[in-house]
């Protein structure tokens, strides 16, 4: 069972507008987004996954780190299960990841830097995602959240369990892989100058489906847009941060997550030590 480290064991303290619907609600909290970033230099091993996926060229580069968090403010759980059952019934929540050897979830969430200025947009390095219940939301509906029921990611032959309970949250710190911007070109896109941007984080994100991609679930406000998991409301599932990118950050770096505690060891997306 994998339980992965929350960076707060409180995510949020604000009471989230939520649909009057039932059924889950998913929300990126605004509030982690702004308390847990920075700009660092770091170096990356030629083998490692978030080279390999993400595109970075090897050796020491700048990046921006992030946490997410999100929420399931709903009345109900958002129950998946286990991912083997999904890639048997290809349809269309799971794929393989051979870097990792494990299944990543499919349009999960987007992440994206955006020059306020110019509207210009730069991807993350973020491949993979689990969902379970990491840390309990206690601002859910005016109560406590009653017990986590997610806690498996799972893995080729070995069932997982995965969702988020009402009242929990899935936590990913800007420590674990894939949580970052390359921000000196290294990844192929254009280098981000210095200056102020926002980190715009989008949950359960609308998207027009490949050919032979199913359409899991239509939106029901835009048209050809489809998302990947069932909500009571698709209005407020994103939130942005402002940060401040700035020249040679250092290896200790820039930003309040500068005092968030590191855990020792790389890790993967999940928090798995590799």
């Amino acid at each position: 069972m994998y339980s992965r480290p929350a960076l707060d064991s409180h995510p949020s303290t604000r009471i989230w507008k939520h649909s009057n619907s039932p059924g889950p609600d998913l929300i990126v909290d605004g509030k982690l987004l702004q308390n847990h970033w920075l700009v660092r230099d770091e170096s990356f091993a030629a083998d490692g996954c978030a080279t390999v996926e993400g595109g970075i060229t090897p050796g020491s580069h700048p990046v921006l780190r992030f946490s997410v968090s999100t929420p399931n403010v709903g009345d109900r759980d958002l129950a998946l299960g286990d991912p083997n059952v999904h890639i048997a019934a290809n349809d269309g929540l799971y794929e393989f990841a051979t870097c990792h050897h494990h299944f990543h979830f499919r349009h999960y969430a987007s992440y994206e830097l955006v020059d306020p200025k110019t509207g210009k947009t730069w991807r993350a390095a973020k491949r993979g995602f689990c969902m379970i219940d990491v840390a309990p939301n206690p601002a859910w509906l005016g109560q406590a959240p009653g017990k986590a029921q997610y806690r498996s990611c799972g893995s080729v032959g070995y069932p997982g369990n995965q969702g988020i309970s009402a009242g929990w949250a899935d936590v990913y710190s800007e420590f674990l892989q894939g949580q970052l911007f390359v921000l000196d070109g290294s990844d192929g896109q254009a280098p981000v100058p210095d200056g102020d941007y926002t980190i715009r984080i989008t949950v359960n994100p609308g998207f027009t489906p490949a050919s032979g991609e199913p359409c899991r679930y239509a939106d029901p406000h835009q048209a050809g847009l489809c998302h990947q998991l069932p909500e009571s409301n698709y209005e407020n599932n994103v939130a942005e941060s402002h940060v401040t990118v700035t020249s040679h950050p250092g290896r200790v770096g820039v930003g309040p997550g500068t005092s968030d505690p590191e855990p020792v060891g790389e890790r993967d997306e999940f928090g798995n030590k590799l």
